[in-house]
């Protein structure tokens, strides 16, 4: 292989068509825009959404709901559901570092414990919330909670 036998693949390099260059071109005249009307001049563009003069759909559907945008998502977790990933993956502890590193959160989510199922392990959490129910079953357990 020399650099002066090198060459695209085939049909990797179209020529351009050129337009509007007599009528022996093939497409000369019209310069394939068809006939006359909006379309066919020079300029046109068509707007975002515009459905050729029928009423566009973000215009048909009604508006509906709101949307919160300081709403806080968290990503929950039972204490039934921790009792078997602690058992799965020999956690010592429940943080946001561990569920990371074990690939049950992403990076910027936000965990949240709730009081379904049962704990019977004793374990430490530092989550960023849990309810009070839960927290009450992880204090009973011999286990500490701290809110991050």
């Amino acid at each position: 292989m020399e650099l002066h036998t090198l060459k695209p693949a085939k049909g990797a390099v179209k020529k351009a068509k050129r337009l509007g260059r007599g009528e022996a071109s093939g497409k000369g005249g019209t310069a394939t825009k068809g006939t006359k009307g909006q379309q066919s001049r020079t300029g046109y563009k068509t707007k975002v959404g515009f459905e050729g003069g029928q009423m566009p759909i973000q215009r048909r559907l009604p508006k509906r709901g709101f949307k919160n945008n300081n709403r806080v998502c968290y990503q929950v977790f039972n204490l039934g559901q921790l009792d078997e990933l602690i058992a799965k993956y020999a956690l010592t502890e429940i943080t946001l570092e561990t569920l990371y590193m074990n690939s049950l959160i992403s990076r910027t989510d936000r965990v949240k414990i709730l009081a379904g199922g049962e704990l019977k392990t004793r374990i430490n959490f530092r989550v960023n919330a849990a309810s009070e129910k839960a927290r009450q079953a992880i204090e009973a357990t011999g286990g500490t909670i701290e809110l991050v």
